[in-house]
């Protein structure tokens, strides 16, 4: 494992490389770092080279220093690693807002990418109620700090809390290191947006769609809809899943990857 920084628009950004092989990107979502992708790391690093970036005041990335943040930006610390990495051709999977990210690179940079996933995400912009409940985390953010606005919000995304107690507690107390203008700075981001189905509709390569039976963040009947939109697209179910398959099924999201990257990708 190798950790690694680059200077972006003055802000110093992390990630880390594990492995070796074809290349692979694990690109995390809203309120997560990049240990949400310990299991897949752990799985794909026996046969890929495996890339996994902190966002902007994530882990040991700095925050932004700059306003109005758009996607596109984060998009942009891709392409900075992409570079400084010589990488030709590379795989990109997106979980959540991650996957918001992958299509923003997709738009710009898809000669480089050879297919990309997106792992209970969406191409569609924000609906107006969206944008309503988004404002609402971020007043509340702005008013009570991230450790309560965690607490209230973790639980939500997984099917079974029972079962999945531990983990939430472990996301919380993550999360609580994150300081209250990263959420907001990507929530704003997130609010932008536009709707991207048109990059689903024209990449020329194949795209792996995981969606949760049980997402309340990206219901599974919206992730079909787009599934019908790629030339090439693979599609799966996770039937005991909320938002968070990487931690409530790793074994299906690894199969799901292993064998996209396998058998697909070339």
């Amino acid at each position: 494992m190798l950790h690694k920084n680059i200077s972006y628009q003055n802000t110093n950004i992390h990630y880390s490389i594990y492995g070796s092989g074809k290349l692979v990107m694990l690109l995390h979502g809203f309120a997560e770092d990049s240990s949400i992708f310990d299991t897949q790391v752990n799985f794909l690093k026996e046969n890929y080279l495996v890339i996994v970036p902190d966002l902007p005041g994530i882990g040991k990335s700095e925050i932004f220093k700059k306003e109005n943040v758009l996607l596109t930006d984060y998009a942009e610390i891709l392409k900075a690693i992409v570079d400084e990495e010589k990488i030709i051709s590379f795989t990109l999977f997106g979980h959540s807002m991650g996957g918001y990210i992958t299509l923003a690179y997709a738009n710009k940079y898809a000669e480089t990418l050879n297919a990309f996933g997106l792992l209970h995400s969406s191409a569609y912009a924000d609906d107006e109620e969206k944008i309503a409940t988004r404002k609402k985390s971020i007043s509340f953010i702005d008013q009570n700090g991230t450790a309560a606005f965690l607490k209230t919000t973790i639980p939500n995304l997984f099917y079974d809390l029972d079962k999945n107690k531990d983990a939430v507690k472990t996301l919380i107390e993550k999360g609580n290191s994150f300081a209250p203008e990263v959420l907001i700075q990507q929530y704003n981001a997130m609010i932008a947006r536009p709707d991207t189905t048109s990059i689903l509709k024209t990449f020329k390569h194949p795209i792996l769609f995981i969606i949760g039976e049980h997402d309340k963040a990206i219901p599974c009947e919206q992730g079909l809809q787009q599934s019908h939109l790629p030339q090439i697209a693979y599609v799966h179910m996770l039937r005991s899943t909320g938002h968070m398959g990487m931690i409530e099924e790793p074994d299906m999201v690894n199969k799901y990857l292993g064998e996209f990257l396998l058998y697909v990708v070339r």
